[in-house]
This record gives structure tokens, C-alpha cells and sequence, in this order.
């Protein structure tokens, strides 16, 4: 089995980071595969809702990362993706790439194991929170939760590591997930598989 887990802040060594790998050695030591990757400091596209991915199920955009990660879910049992939290909100740079992944094949991540995380000096942290888990929630993610919302604070590189009770929530959430994941392949192990989905309705407001 194998999670990847995704770090949304252009900072590769910041508190974002550490709250990720908080999470990781937990996986490492119940024999999940892991891999951390980073959304880094370059510049990322927004979607243009060109539906160029309808068919190719690829962004037409590939000068950043958001086709590079889709393809890692594809290959993956589950995922995680963190962010920073700049004034009250989930970071600009993350919603981007996850709009951009979930429009062009959010099939990728159905019926897989994912999780959020959201590191803050202060506030905004539970707003983050509900931001990014929609796009799991439309998807059919199944999301694990822990003893209190997956956040932790730290605003200077390194501070996470003082905030116990943060680095608590992460490893309690890598143990839930692991649980989840031992489950799915034990239940595919005995032949009980994903269920068919209807999909047959799609209606607007104003029609």
C-alpha cells in the first residue's frame, strides 16, 4: 500500500512539512509506502474550464505539478494533501492545483483513503479545513478523521514541534488511516468491492 501525501506550502522545510512527516514516519512504521511531494515556490496555473482534460483526463497546462500529482493519486491507495493558512484560508497555490486535478479526473480519487491538514499561526485553520475537504467529499473520498480537526500551529519554521497536541492529531490521523486502508484491502481480499455509483443525474439551479 502506498500514501502520498502532498505539501502545499512553497516552503519544503516549514511547519506545513513537519506536520506532514509527523504523519508519515506513523505510516512508515505500519509498512505504507510513502512519498512527500511539493508543490514548491514556481509559479502554478489556475483551471480555465476549458474542458481540454474532458477526454484526456490530463490539464492541458503541464508547466507545474498538478498533472505530476494526479498521476501519483492514480498510483496511490490513499493521499494527503497540507496547507498553510494565509489570512483565514487554505493557500491560493494548493486550491489551484486541486482544481485542476479534481476537474480533470476526479475518478482518480474515488473510493480511496484521503485526508486534509491545515497548519496556521492562529486562525483559519477549520475554514482551511472545510475548503479543501469538499473536494474530497465530491469525489467519494473516504476521509478519516482524528481525536480533534487535523490542524496545528507554528508560525516560525519549526514551531509545529511544540504544539504537542498538533503532532498528536497527525499521528492519531496516519494510525486511523492506516486502519482504513487494512480494512479495504482485507474487504477486496474477500471479494467485497467498491460500490457502482449512479451518476446518471446532473442538474442546475436554473433549468
Amino acid at each position: 500500500m502506498k500514501v502520498v501525501l502532498f505539501n502545499g506550502s512553497p516552503r519544503p522545510n516549514g511547519n506545513t512539512m513537519l506536520a506532514l512527516q509527523e504523519i508519515e514516519k506513523v505510516l512508515r512504521d505500519e509498512n505504507i509506502e510513502t512519498e512527500i511531494l511539493q508543490i514548491g515556490n514556481k509559479p502554478v496555473r489556475d483551471c480555465i474550464a476549458c474542458n481540454g482534460c474532458v477526454k484526456t483526463k490530463k490539464c492541458v497546462f503541464d508547466d507545474d505539478v498538478a498533472n505530476l500529482w494526479l498521476d501519483k493519486v492514480r498510483h496511490a491507495d490513499g493521499f494527503i494533501f497540507g496547507t498553510p493558512v494565509y489570512f483565514a484560508h487554505a493557500s491560493g497555490r494548493i486550491q489551484s492545483i486541486m482544481d485542476r486535478m479534481f476537474y480533470a479526473d476526479k475518478n482518480a480519487f474515488c473510493h480511496k483513503v484521503g485526508a486534509v491538514v491545515s497548519v496556521a499561526r492562529r486562525a483559519g485553520t477549520s475554514f482551511s479545513q472545510d475548503n479543501l475537504n469538499k473536494y474530497l467529499l465530491l469525489s467519494n473520498v473516504i476521509i478519516p478523521g482524528s481525536n480533534y480537526w487535523n490542524v496545528a500551529f507554528g508560525r516560525e519554521a519549526g514551531e509545529v514541534v511544540r504544539d504537542e497536541e498538533g503532532l498528536q492529531i497527525m499521528r492519531n490521523l496516519a494510525r486511523n488511516m492506516t486502519y482504513i486502508l487494512k480494512c479495504l484491502e482485507a474487504g477486496t481480499k474477500s471479494n467485497i468491492l467498491p460500490p457502482r455509483l449512479e451518476t446518471n443525474f446532473h442538474t442546475n439551479f436554473i433549468r
